[in-house]
């Protein structure tokens, strides 16, 4: 979930010191490129820059990168220091800037660092680079992404005398990527030295007919995942390209002045001053191809191949700015009504409504929304019933509306340095605090909502004890998105079945009701298809959860999230899948609630995932 900035400057930086009042016209936006991506990625954060009009023996290629959660603002002080000893002439001279100062360039590519992996380290922080003494053949990557099948790409790279340093994906894409260029670059050289062309010009020649895609195509052939890649290379050319799936998201927006991409559109709309329709989706299975002399094209890479977006980006992951994203949003709030009016068994008199902050407060508006319709309905019903009432009845009838508080509160941040300590779960407990004389007690039933329960640690060390403290009739957790069931391994770091609630609440179920033995039948399964190929493996994991329905298992995970010593009622309302795609209609990529991945080797992480989770391999990833 990684965030991903690009900017390409199509006129040379004087033309923006002349129209802006500024060389760093690129740098600013790139700047807020990535602050506003902030939310995609707080543990580290890079950025690179190529200048096209460096001589021999000057340096073309720029990067800083730095660690945690303040990695934008290390990163860009760090590159503004080069500018501290500059006197007010050089300051505001941009043909001394684009000759002379570092960062000061026409390409610029910034990353947001969210891990999957557990890997940490400046070492892992994108842009990655592979150098070259060969400008054409010099790479700088960065992306969103995970791949499920590394080691198939790290064997096919090794089989033919190559050595990767790293098998991290973004080692071996930076590599599968660069293999193709040289190839490339030598087919290139080879044909323009057979044609007679003069050494001297055969560079020029080569970047101004490298193609791009090709060396992308037979990179990206093999790769299984979700994607969204952004390069540089030395020479001036540059990409953006996505999974054939659409599982990652990309946008851009193309003008006179400027190309520029990232992972979100509102970030885009906001940074350019756009409207919506300005900013346009990279579709996928195809990439954005920028040459050297800033002309761009858009080109297929691959078939589209069962387009599946990622849901989860529309219920957390991006920001809520975007309009649709808010309607959707609203939409999986509304569409919880049913299931809560049931849960409190239609006494909304007595009901009072909350959400876990913050990302679950538009889902939150539009669950106030479907309240209020469904009270107004009651209210047509009571006034039609034929009955004469009173002008204080009509009143009272009227006068209704559900009652909607801020009951919890995000009050501190649990440090580093006590992460680990032995009191860890009682300073958990105070992690949030409550609004105290909101609700009636034993009298009021509390409804919360949140955007998803994947652990369910949160709920049960710090939040519902706290909604205890307010003793109220019943406490009801809603999510807005539907049970969390099989590891993301595409990449939202949700990789370990053994920490979701949901999967621990079924097992419980299976040993309670006797049959312990479909956890053996579904090992034993996956156990005899560990070795097959990626595409011949079948997600038997969904056996663990055949035999119950959604509600059944959503009372054991109540029963897991529940306090020792809770004594008031406790019910968890999770969204439907059918509901799911009600509110996001174009993004169906749902494989962490259903188990339909949408490449095979999504099924092999979750086949190994199950082998690793009963053979006690409780830390090691599968991905």
């Amino acid at each position: 979930m990684c965030g991903i900035a690009f900017i390409r400057l199509r006129k040379p930086l004087e033309y923006y010191y002349r129209q802006y009042g500024t060389w760093k016209y690129g740098l600013e936006k790139l700047y807020l490129l990535m602050e506003k991506q902030h939310n995609r990625g707080q543990e580290g954060a890079g950025l690179a820059c190529v200048k096209l009009h460096s001589q021999p023996g000057e340096e073309y290629i720029f990067r800083e990168r730095a660690e945690g959660a303040s990695g934008i603002n290390t990163i860009f002080a760090n590159v503004y220091k080069n500018y501290e000893h500059l006197s007010p002439e050089a300051w505001n001279d941009p043909f001394y800037a684009a000759e002379k100062l570092p960062f000061a360039g026409e390409i610029y590519l910034g990353h947001l660092r969210y891990s999957t992996t557990g890997r940490s380290g400046i070492s892992y922080v994108h842009p990655f680079l592979r150098r070259s003494n060969w400008k054409d053949r010099t790479m700088v990557l960065a992306g969103n992404f995970n791949l499920t099948n590394v080691d198939e790409i790290f064997s096919n790279l090794t089989s033919i005398g190559q050595h990767p340093r790293d098998m991290g994906d973004t080692i071996i894409m930076l590599e599968n990527l660069g293999h193709q260029l040289d190839l490339e670059v030598q087919r290139k050289y080879d044909k323009f030295i057979s044609e007679g062309m003069d050494y001297r010009d055969v560079n020029a020649a080569i970047e101004k007919n490298l193609n791009v895609a090709e060396v992308i195509r037979r990179a990206e052939k093999d790769w299984d995942g979700g994607y969204a890649i952004c390069g540089m290379l030395g020479h001036g050319d540059s990409f953006v390209f996505r999974d054939p799936n659409g599982i990652r998201p990309a946008f851009y927006y193309v003008d006179d002045e400027i190309i520029v991409a990232a992972s979100e559109r509102p970030v885009i709309q906001t940074v350019m001053d756009l409207n919506i329709d300005d900013v346009k989706e990279l579709e996928p299975g195809t990439a954005l191809i920028v040459k050297k002399d800033g002309s761009y094209s858009i080109e297929n890479i691959r078939k589209k191949e069962n387009i599946r977006k990622c849901s989860f980006e529309r219920i957390y992951f991006s920001r809520g700015s975007d309009r649709d994203i808010y309607k959707e949003r609203k939409s999986l709030g509304t569409l919880l009504t049913p299931q809560i009016l049931k849960a409190v068994d239609n006494d909304l008199t007595h009901s009072v409504f909350s959400f876990i902050p913050n990302t679950a407060e538009t889902a939150f508006y539009g669950m106030m929304e479907g309240i209020e319709d469904e009270m107004i309905e009651e209210k047509k019903r009571q006034l039609r019933s034929g009955k004469k009432f009173t002008d204080a009845e009509i009143e009272e009838i009227l006068s209704a509306r559900p009652r909607q508080e801020k009951i919890v509160i995000k009050d501190i941040k649990m440090r580093t340095f006590i992460a680990q300590d032995k009191n860890r779960n009682d300073l958990a407990a105070h992690v949030y605090d409550i609004t105290y004389g909101t609700v009636r007690p034993k009298v009021d039933n509390l409804i919360v909502i949140d955007d998803s329960i994947v652990r369910g640690t949160t709920l049960r060390q710090s939040i519902i004890k706290i909604l205890t403290r307010l003793d109220p009739k019943k406490i009801i957790v809603c999510s807005s998105c539907p049970q969390i069931r099989y590891p993301d391994c595409y990449g939202i770091d949700m990789s370990r079945l053994s920490e979701f609630i949901a999967f621990k609440a079924t097992i419980s179920l299976l040993n309670k009701t006797g049959r312990q033995s479909i956890i053996n039948e579904v090992y034993a399964k996956c156990k005899a298809q560990q070795n097959k190929p990626k595409e011949e493996i079948v997600n038997y994991v969904k056996e663990i959860y055949a035999p119950f329905t959604d509600e059944e298992i959503s009372k054991e995970i109540a029963l897991q999230v529940t306090p020792e010593g809770m004594t008031m009622p406790l019910e968890i309302v999770y969204q439907s899948l059918d509901n799911l795609h009600k509110a996001i209609p174009e993004h169906t990529g749902d494989w962490y609630f259903s188990g339909d991945y949408p490449t095979p080797g999504g099924n092999r992480v979750v086949n190994d995932t199950f082998i690793n989770y009963i053979e006690g391999n409780v830390d090691k990833r599968s991905m």
